[in-house]
């Protein structure tokens, strides 16, 4: 089973947007009209991502970077004070995230050292519209994460009884301790999950740069801290500075996205990796690999606990012993659902069903097989957003890896020679015990030697009791 640093360095995918257009409404006046009350400046407003590169910003910016190396050093709010004296004349414009709701204040209709800028008037206000959105990115990142661990943590106090049978009565304390890891998971996460259309593609290249650094960062705090970092010119987790952040116009035009959505996929990734970690320590597993609707000779799965996919019907198990001392058949066990998969799209957990178990179960499978890591789930996140394949935040629980249930690929029985494969997949209930006798998982012996070991099973002889030979696994 995973372990619980495992769990806490796993980096769930949320983040959320607050920025809202800082340009004055153009319906309440025409060109002309704003031009007359803002100033030059007015002309550049309804600003696009791709006027930044039209107009050549970052490599104005890098020169204005460079020229003022000696403010910026002098200032001590860095980078955002040294600018926001050059460009309105306001040298406490640090744009932390500290507390304080106005230290990023900005009125491009109320700037007359902006528009006395000449023919640096519209990069200057470029770079203030983008630093300010950013600002707001982040302060938007730290509020999201911070509602959707509150809301996530709310009931795991109970979860163990609700997810977990210890059949020995221990102290349920190591379990909160997993669950506790699980619901304060740190990093930041890529999901922008009310994005649609353009949008998604600007704000991925800065979440993927996210992705690659934040290791060091505390989970509520993260965007705080990265805000504080880049905003005062220093380079965040060795990912650049700033200017990696505002390349290409990222921030130039960002409107934010749907924060209610943000924090709804952020507690249903919570609650799916707290779920994931107490599955783990029991003996629950996917098993599948045959044809929608079964009849091909490898037994019959149960269709409430199924995902059928790409036309291959998958099942989801958990394999219950009885309480006590049993004599009679059912002292071997049997295939039930897993405890409180029944809870699962209602309540604290609406946002996760068993089909989100499954999906999310195969793609981990499908990448790294029974190996998928911590370290496995931030690559492909980052490899997600950086080449535009998935989006964590949109999937919710069923992004690769927020469930980790160990597979087993039996598709190959229905040609392959194996005792008892009527037997392989069982419907769930008190009198039906599945028959493994080989190595039915993909009929390679390693590969079933490694999903026993997955699943809890080793030295359990429930599924290999009645076979005449003894299976090597």
């Amino acid at each position: 089973m995973p372990s619980i640093s495992t769990f806490s360095s796993l980096f769930l995918f949320s983040t959320s947007c607050l920025s809202v257009p800082l340009s004055p409404d153009p319906l309440k006046g025409t060109i002309h009209d704003l031009h007359r009350r803002c100033g030059p400046v007015a002309q550049f407003y309804n600003q696009k991502a791709s006027d930044w590169d039209n107009n050549g910003l970052d490599e104005w910016l890098n020169g204005w970077w460079n020229t003022h190396q000696a403010d910026i050093s002098a200032n001590s709010k860095g980078f955002a004070g040294a600018f926001g004296q050059w460009a309105i004349g306001n040298p406490d414009w640090s744009c932390r995230d500290d507390g304080s709701n106005s230290d990023c204040d900005f009125d491009p209709c109320n700037a007359d050292i902006l528009n006395a800028k000449g023919n640096e008037t519209r990069q200057a206000y470029y770079v203030m519209e983008s630093v300010n959105r950013l600002h707001s990115y982040f302060t938007g990142l730290s509020e999201a994460f911070q509602a959707a661990s509150i809301a996530a943590a709310l009931s795991k106090d109970s979860w163990a009884t609700i997810f977990y049978k210890d059949k020995d009565d221990k102290s349920v304390t190591a379990l909160r301790e997993i669950l506790n890891a699980a619901s304060t998971v740190v990093g930041v996460a890529a999901a922008f999950g009310g994005l649609a259309g353009p949008e998604v593609g600007i704000a991925a290249g800065v979440a993927s740069t996210l992705f690659a650094g934040a290791t060091g960062a505390v989970g509520p705090l993260l965007g705080q801290h990265a805000n504080n970092i880049l905003m005062h010119g220093d380079s965040f987790e060795d990912t650049g500075d700033i200017r990696a952040y505002l390349q290409d116009g990222l921030f130039l035009s960002f409107g934010g996205i749907d924060k209610v959505r943000v924090i709804d996929n952020m507690n249903a990734m919570l609650v799916g990796q707290a779920v994931n970690a107490l599955w783990r320590t029991q003996k629950v597993f996917i098993m599948g690999g045959g044809a929608c609707g079964d009849n091909q000779g490898i037994g019959i799965g149960p269709s409430a606990q199924s995902v059928c996919r790409d036309g291959k019907a998958w099942y989801l198990y958990w394999w219950e012993e009885p309480s006590g001392l049993v004599l009679n058949k059912h002292r071997y066990g049997w295939t039930s659902a897993p405890l409180g998969s029944d809870k699962l799209g209602q309540g604290d957990f609406a946002g996760v069903t068993v089909q989100d178990v499954i999906n999310s179960s195969l793609d981990a499978y499908n990448t790294a097989k029974f190996s998928y890591t911590a370290d496995t789930a931030v690559v492909r996140a980052q490899d997600a957003l950086k080449n535009g394949w998935g989006n964590p935040g949109a999937a919710g629980a069923a992004w690769e890896g927020i469930f980790t249930i160990p597979v087993c690929d039996v598709g190959w029985a229905v040609t392959g020679d194996i005792a008892d494969k009527q037997y392989i997949l069982q419907p769930q209930g008190h009198d039906y015990r599945p028959h493994w006798c080989g190595p039915v998982c993909t009929g390679d012996v390693n590969t079933t030697q490694q999903f026993i070991a997955a699943a809890n099973m080793v030295n359990f002889q429930s599924p290999r009791f009645v076979c005449d030979d003894d299976p090597p696994y």
